[in-house]
């Protein structure tokens, strides 16, 4: 039994669910989401909010059952306050700014790295070495840092590259003479 899938997802003031078939549309005041779920997990709506449940017989519905509620949680939380990640530069050189629809990234690279931002994602730099992704997408967000991280991840030795802000980096010794 999944304790996280019992309970249903709670829709604050602004928001509203429809469900059509398999798809959950959610509309707030940030904008619209949506998500297919799998046919092996029953969608409802009701006054509590979003409920979901396996379906008898199946499976597979028990193991997606809490995935599915947190996919829909995560639609309502998306447009009602959103997610941010955030990243820091560390390096001698190293910084980023946001120039017009690019993030650009300096690096230790013979050149610069022009990252094009996508819709639905707004990337501030409040200094040149800290960045924050923000956007109604949980999974979208994500993976905007992880590209960004991806360029130049930080090195054991020294720390340098890219890392998000909670991240600890375990340092190494390095060389003895």
């Amino acid at each position: 039994m999944s304790r996280i899938g019992k309970k249903p997802v709670p829709l604050p003031k602004g928001v509203t669910a429809s469900i059509s078939g398999q798809t959950v549309n959610v509309k707030g005041p940030k904008g619209e989401l949506s998500v297919k779920l799998v046919n092996d997990v029953d969608v409802t709506s009701d006054a509590e909010g979003v409920t979901i449940s396996p379906r008898a017989g199946a499976e597979r519905g028990r193991a997606m059952w809490g995935l599915s509620r947190t996919l829909v949680n995560n639609l309502v939380v998306g447009v009602t306050t959103g997610f941010q990640q955030k990243l820091e530069i560390n390096g001698v050189g190293y910084r980023a700014a946001v120039q017009g629809k690019n993030l650009n990234l300096q690096l230790g690279f013979s050149h610069d790295v022009l990252y094009p931002i996508p819709a639905g994602i707004t990337i501030t730099a409040e200094k040149p070495t800290a960045l924050t992704v923000a956007g109604i997408d949980k999974q979208l967000v994500g993976q905007v840092a992880a590209e960004i991280r991806g360029y130049r991840p930080p090195e054991p030795y020294k720390g340098k590259g890219v890392k998000y802000a909670e991240e600890h980096i375990r340092r190494k010794e390095g060389k003895k003479k």
